[in-house]
């Protein structure tokens, strides 16, 4: 992008021609003054491009207890008594559940069918009481509360069901009688008391079998059978999505692709097949959660569907392609499997689309909905790292769905990353393949987002459409949320190419997280939006349908040259560093330290065990993680950095970092990092990393490297063992000032979208191009300290609204500082 010297830059709100790669970055511009002076000017006359109703929605994975524990409404934990250290090492049958008297988990002929294989074995006058999730089974007073079980007891018996906490009794006790083999029973509750600490306990009088013990709130989101907890499903739903992507997401394509039957032995870690998620509850298969815990898939297909359809959004599901990801990186070679994987697809557009009459259509049916779910997009794989071999599979399911359901778009991806070698060689083959649309996903930090606006003005507008199936920046404080807002400004602006978006992921219960950022926060009690959920709910419920032209001026280039002081580091590895030489520009020495005394220069950050050995500075510990020690003046620029590394043992390689200002805030080069997979140059802004080149390679243990780098003002070069192995220039502004356009064909609103990401007001002279407007606009601003984050307690984000008046064709307003401001403008 070319610079100015000028107090503005005029950047186009439609397209530039402007080439914008994914791996600039630069620190956002500080600025001294409180305001700073914009223009934006709008062209009503021109047409950009059409926003399709689909073009925000969501993607629900089950991470983070997203589904049990979360939004599947079920209070009871391990109600089937599946758990195992498949799952996660800490793992019993009996996991959530205390017993009194004796009670045993069987897995023998008794048990209730094939498919569910445990049951529980309680003794003549025992017990057994379950704790839920979070601190308890959550109950209100005067709430009604339905349980059920499945039975058996030769002998007949009665069960006595009680809801209770330390404090007594939380609803009158229920008693069942069971007589015989299995059948299920049911009873009801209503709370007498609110808690959050509740506890599920079935007492037996003499011995019974149980299996399928449930408690669900009698009010789920639209009082669906075998529902929703009704306040995250209103969450989502107040979003009004376009789309739901389900239901994954790396538990969709990681672990054995067998099915779960004695032809498998009855396989524990496996992808998530649909097949598995059908009919009745307790004929379901039970199945290990890649992120570390159990999914009794009583949230299975069908209820993604029934939920997508009550919210009035398009179901998006993704199968696996038989090659897994996130890490796991097999491509599985069985021909049998595969068409078997094939046919499970089309048999599950039979299932959402095929009349009742047919096999998979009847299912749908049986279940309770005989009309069709109208499935149009389907997605085959997700995050692939072995993208020919995943798009060799990709094409076999393709040519299949498309030989008997020729509508059905089919969605492939472009692998885990924004860029990089793994992203370039699946896009080569998607576009090569005449793919209708790809997946891409890329978590980065907000600094990213905010000068990445322009990532989609330069793809090809004749190939395949794509779906951001997965985006993120990093962090759910007030400045990530800025951030993607900035972004999707541009999302929106190439709505041409840009069909689809979802931020991910949705759902966190506070108390089982995996992933952090996440929209929707959660716990037994209570559920909060995130300020990354206010702005996906403010640009989904403000579309609009067509883009309006427009440009702005943008805030003052102020990037100086690359600055900072030197830093040594490691992550789950050993390695030895010596010889280490800081050379200004003009030959002067800044640093020299062959290590033969002691590391007195040099500053380390607590994490590591550093010390001097054999005339090295050595890097013990193979477990720690960025382990990063730092010498000199973070105000040094234009410099060598001489360094020569020794790997001694771990799973990766070395960590040289150069323009370190403080502990977030740094370059480093990634040698044989990603398990010593991948070398790369990555930027550490506020604490978040992005990437900014990255190729193969691997770093040998015991070998000496010499490592290179040369700062010559923002332009960096590389060299290992004397070759040059990249370069880059880190010239692009983080441009906090951002704005887009669009046009309500409903009501025929200009919707003005502002988003300024600094702390400085931005006073804006807004010309709507001779637009015939209304003197009043309603504003809806969502403004907080660029750290602010939204708790169970305290929602510093929180949206306001108002009335602008004295609107005109040319007008003045003044955004806030670290504000989101939508400008709804009627035309007259």
């Amino acid at each position: 992008m070319p610079s100015t010297a000028a107090r503005t830059r005029w950047r186009l709100g439609l397209t530039t021609t402007a080439l914008l790669t994914a791996t600039a970055l630069v620190p956002a511009p500080a600025h001294a003054e409180d305001v700073t002076d914009y223009a934006i000017t709008v062209d009503p006359s021109a047409q950009g491009a059409a926003i399709d109703d689909t073009m925000y929605g969501v993607f629900f994975e089950d991470i983070n207890r997203a589904a049990d524990g979360g939004l599947y409404a079920e209070l009871v934990q391990n109600r089937s008594f599946e758990y195992s250290t498949a799952d996660n090492g800490s793992y019993t049958p009996l996991t959530s559940w205390a017993v009194g008297g004796t009670a045993e988990v069987v897995n023998d002929s008794g048990r209730l069918n094939e498919r569910n294989r445990n049951y529980l074995s309680l003794g003549a006058g025992s017990s057994v009481t379950n704790a839920g999730y979070n601190t308890g089974i959550r109950v209100d007073q005067g709430k009604r509360y339905d349980f059920s079980v499945w039975a058996r007891a030769t002998s007949g018996t009665t069960l006595t069901v009680s809801l209770k906490d330390t404090a007594g009794t939380l609803a009158t006790a229920r008693q069942v009688a069971v007589k015989g083999g299995w059948a299920k029973y049911k009873a009801t509750f209503t709370a007498t008391r609110t808690s959050n600490r509740g506890r599920l306990a079935v007492a037996s009088t003499n011995a019974a079998a149980l299996d399928e013990v449930s408690l669900f709130p009698r009010e789920t989101y639209k009082n669906q059978p075998n529902g929703l907890r009704k306040d995250l499903a209103e969450k989502i739903a107040a979003l009004k999505p376009g789309f739901v992507r389900f239901p994954g997401g790396c538990l969709v394509n990681t672990g054995s692709m067998e099915d779960y039957s004695e032809a498998s032995n009855w396989q524990r870690k496996r992808s998530y097949q649909w097949k598995d998620t059908i009919g009745p509850v307790e004929q379901r298969a039970t199945n290990s959660n890649f992120w570390g815990y159990n999914q009794s898939y009583g949230l299975g297909y069908y209820e993604y569907f029934r939920f997508s359809e009550d919210i009035g959004a398009m179901p998006l599901p993704v199968v696996p392609a038989l090659v897994t990801g996130c890490g796991q990186n097999k491509a599985t070679d069985d021909e049998a499997l595969l068409q078997r994987h094939i046919q499970d697809t089309l048999d599950l557009i039979e299932f959402a689309n095929g009349p009742a009459t047919s096999k998979w259509g009847k299912v749908r049916a049986q279940m309770g909905h005989p009309k069709p779910f109208h499935l149009t997009h389907l997605g085959v794989g997700n995050e692939e790292n072995l993208p020919k071999e995943f798009f060799a599979r990709f094409e076999r399911f393709r040519t299949a769905i498309k030989a008997k359901y020729p509508d059905i778009t089919v969605i492939s991806n472009s692998g885990p990353d924004d860029a990089g070698t793994t992203f370039d060689t699946a896009w080569q083959l998607n576009r090569e393949g005449k793919v209708d649309m790809v997946d891409e996903h890329y978590y980065n930090s907000p600094n990213w987002f905010l000068q990445n606006n322009d990532r989609y003005d330069s793809y090809d507008r004749k190939g395949p459409k794509v779906f951001l199936g997965e985006y993120a920046s990093q962090g759910n404080a007030w400045k990530n949320g800025l951030s993607e807002a900035a972004f999707m400004t541009g999302l929106e602006r190439n709505a041409d190419v840009v069909k689809l978006a979802s931020y991910a992921p949705l759902l966190a219960n506070e108390d089982y997280v995996q992933w952090r950022p996440d929209m929707i926060w959660f716990n037994n009690r209570a559920s909060w939006n995130s300020a990354n959920y206010e702005v996906q709910k403010l640009f989904m419920t403000n579309v609009g349908d067509r883009v309006v032209p427009s440009k702005a001026t943008t805030t003052p280039n102020v990037s100086g040259p690359i600055t900072g002081a030197v830093g040594l580091s490691t992550w789950a590895t050993s390695a030895a560093y010596d010889d280490v030489k800081v050379t200004s520009a003009d030959g002067s020495t800044l640093l020299s330290d062959d290590f033969s005394g002691d590391a007195s220069k040099w500053t380390g950050s607590g994490r590591g065990s550093w010390s001097i050995q054999d005339g090295a500075y050595v890097q013990t510990d193979t477990a720690a993680e960025n382990t990063m020690v730092t010498a000199g003046d973070p105000a040094w620029k234009d410099y060598d950095l001489h360094v020569k590394a020794t790997k001694k043992s771990g799973k990766e390689g070395f960590l040289v970092a150069f323009g370190v200002k403080d502990t977030g805030n740094y370059y480093w080069w990634n040698l044989g990092g990603w398990n010593n997979t991948q070398s790369a140059i990555e930027q550490a802004v506020d604490g978040g990393k992005g990437t900014l080149m990255t190729k193969p390679g691997s770093i040998e243990t015991g070998r000496a490297y010499d490592i290179d780098i040369k700062v010559r003002g923002r332009q960096v070069t590389l060299f290992l063992d004397g070759k040059e192995w990249g370069s880059f220039k880190d010239d692009q502004p983080a441009e906090p000032f951002r704005q887009v356009v669009t046009k309500d064909a409903k009501t025929g609103d200009l919707i003005v979208k502002v988003v300024n990401a600094q702390s400085a007001e931005a006073r804006t002279a807004v010309d709507l191009g001779g637009a015939k407007v209304a003197s009043t606009a309603r504003v809806t601003t969502l403004a907080a300290d660029e750290d602010a984050v939204n708790t169970e307690t305290d929602t510093p984000v929180t949206p306001v609204t108002s009335t602008l008046r004295g609107v005109a064709t040319k007008f003045t307003y003044t955004f806030p500082a670290n504000s989101v401001t939508f400008l709804r403008i009627k035309q007259r």
